[in-house]
Formats: C-alpha cells, sequence, structure tokens
C-alpha cells in the first residue's frame, strides 16, 4: 500500500470523519439514482467472492458506523465495503444470506425462470385446447412471456427491497400476482388474438369469441392468485409472530461448554433443552415449506371451484359481428354461450 503522507492523511481523516456509510451514493428521489443503486448492489460478480472478503467489508463497515476508519482507507474503498455488505448481509440482523437466497439479479432470475418456466407449462397444459398453436407459436410465447414475467419479479424485488420487514416479506406474493397477470395471459395469447370455441347448452359450436377468452383467462388469473394468497399473504404474518419467541430465536447458551462440577441436573437439563432449542432455527425454512404445502392441498381445489369449468357469456356481450351471425341463425332462442375456460 502506497504511504500517505501526514498532510494528505489529515485531510483524508477529515473527509472520512464526515463519511455517512448508511448514506445512499446516489439520490434515492430520482429513478435513475435508484436504477445506480440496485444496479450496484445486485452485482452478480459478489457471488463469487469469498465468505473472508465478505466478512471483511462487514468489519469496515462496522467500524465505519463506530467513527473507527483504518487510515489510509479511502471513501471509494467504503463505498465498495456497502456495497458488498448490503449484498451479502441482511440489513436487520446482520447476519450473512445463504447464496441462493440473495438478492442478486443471478438468484432472482434463476429462481423466477424456474417458477415462471412451471407456470408457462402448466399454464399450456390447461389452455382452451379447442384453439390450435403451432409449435412456433409455443416458442414465442414462453420466450414472451417469461422473459415479462421475470422482468416484472424481478423490477417488484429490487423496488421493495427496503420496504419494511412484513412488507417485504410479501414481495414474493406481489411479484408472483403480477408474473401470473402477465404469463397466463402470454402462454394463451392465442386465444386472445383468435378467440375461443363457443358452443350452446348442447354443445353446438356457434362461433369463436375473444370477449369470451378475454372473460376465461381473467378468471383464471384470480384463481391462480387466490391459490398462493394465503400461504404467501398469512404465512409471513406467522412466522414473524412465531420469530419473536425464544423456542424459534437462537439461544445465546454456546454449545459445547461444560458445565461446573455444581450444576445440579434441572440446570443440566435446561442446558440441553437450549442446546436443542438452538437447531431449531435450522427449521424455517423447512417449516415454511411445509405450512406451504398445507395451504396448497386446501387451496388448489378451492381456487379453481371459484369459477365454473364450463364457463358461460350472454350473447349480448359477445362481438357484434358473431350476435348477428348467432341471431340470423337461432334468433332468440339461444341467450348464452358457453365455453371452456381452462385452469
Amino acid at each position: 500500500m502506497q504511504a500517505v503522507g501526514p498532510l494528505e492523511g489529515k485531510r483524508s481523516m477529515e473527509t472520512i470523519k464526515g463519511f455517512d456509510i448508511d448514506a445512499p451514493r446516489w439520490d434515492q428521489s430520482t429513478f435513475m439514482g435508484r436504477l445506480k443503486h440496485f444496479f450496484t448492489i445486485t452485482d452478480c460478480r459478489t457471488v463469487l467472492l469469498p465468505d473472508s472478503r465478505l466478512d471483511e467489508a462487514k468489519q469496515l463497515v462496522d467500524s465505519c458506523r463506530l467513527g473507527s476508519v483504518p487510515p489510509g482507507t479511502t471513501e471509494e474503498q467504503l463505498h465498495y465495503a456497502k456495497k458488498l455488505y448490503d449484498s451479502a448481509f441482511h440489513p436487520d440482523t446482520g447476519d450473512r444470506m445463504n447464496l441462493i437466497g440473495r438478492m442478486t439479479v443471478p438468484a432472482v432470475v434463476f429462481w423466477q425462470w424456474v417458477n415462471q418456466s412451471f407456470n408457462a407449462l402448466v399454464n399450456y397444459t390447461n389452455r382452451n385446447a379447442a384453439s390450435p398453436i403451432t409449435p412456433k407459436q409455443i416458442g414465442v410465447a414462453y420466450v414472451t412471456a417469461t422473459s415479462t414475467a421475470l422482468a416484472t419479479a424481478v423490477g417488484l424485488n429490487l423496488y421493495t427491497k427496503k420496504a419494511p420487514p412484513l412488507v417485504a416479506r410479501w414481495v414474493p406474493f406481489a411479484a408472483v400476482a403480477a408474473a401470473n397477470c402477465v404469463n397466463i395471459p402470454m402462454m394463451r395469447q392465442q386465444e386472445i388474438l383468435n378467440g375461443i370455441a363457443v358452443t350452446d347448452e348442447d354443445g353446438n359450436k356457434l362461433g369463436h369469441s375473444r370477449k369470451a377468452a378475454e372473460k376465461g383467462i381473467t378468471q383464471v388469473v384470480i384463481s391462480r392468485v387466490t391459490m398462493a394468497a394465503p400461504g404467501m399473504i398469512i404465512l409471513p404474518i406467522i412466522m414473524q409472530r412465531l420469530e419473536k419467541h425464544r423456542f424459534m430465536q437462537v439461544s445465546v447458551v454456546p454449545l459445547g461448554v461444560q458445565g461446573s462440577h455444581g450444576e445440579t441436573e434441572q440446570f443440566m437439563d435446561i442446558r440441553k433443552m437450549l442446546h436443542f432449542l438452538q437447531k431449531i432455527t435450522f427449521l424455517h425454512g423447512p417449516l415454511q415449506v411445509m405450512m406451504v404445502g398445507v395451504f396448497l392441498v386446501f387451496m388448489v381445489p378451492a381456487a379453481c371451484s371459484l369459477f365454473p369449468q364450463k364457463c358461460s357469456m350472454a350473447v349480448s356481450k359477445l362481438e357484434p359481428e358473431l350476435r348477428e351471425s348467432i341471431a340470423s341463425r337461432y334468433g332468440d332462442r339461444i341467450t348464452h354461450v358457453y365455453f371452456n375456460k381452462g385452469l
């Protein structure tokens, strides 16, 4: 490291002393300022750094907050340390986050891509199969659906990164809801463009309707969002309440510490109990997965039951040309048409 002269070092320390490491580097009241901020802290290169480098950055950030900065430290080094800290450590607890769950662009993109690819497959499988679609159209719809849904989900995750803890826990639901509003219509865009087959009550085909497709797809979107709502809205509230209790928190009793000769049997039992409770924190993930599964066992059939599979629509609400076609053939005998809305 290059030597720093006395006068130069004094100026450097005066600058550092007035440095607020928790203040945003760019103006957060402007879109470009926020964009630069989130591009910086979601830099994918940070996932390649070893834990020792991240810990060094955390120590430097903590030292700066206490007003003690190592001699020769520059503002640029502090900015970089804060960048690593924001990308890898939880803002509330200061604990290092696991690599998969960090809010880096690659992590968010990968898991949202997996999720949206699965959704695209489900949406295609449960479309109205009476509307033909070519392999090329499937490919275009898949790419459009997943990329648009990814942009929506990633944007929401980044925009609400500094939201209050409970609101931040609802971000995945907002992302899933928004992505469903994009993914389902995109995978079923042929129905919206060309319409879906509508029939009379006896199943006789009357024509194709875009308005019927819009109604059916809207109902499917509502069902999908409702399906995810309890597990993604109620569960964060439950977990926040549970985490306030001692049995869901890390015990302060260090593991492997031997008791003194004067320890009573009762104290040893308490130590063993705390030893066990310390391990419960590792069950947070599996516990949430299990509870989401329980919610879905009930919500999948409940959400699919919100609207009839065979949906109906008044002839008066159809496109003018289809309305006229039905009236010319059947007069006033047909007042409603029916169609498969999909799932």
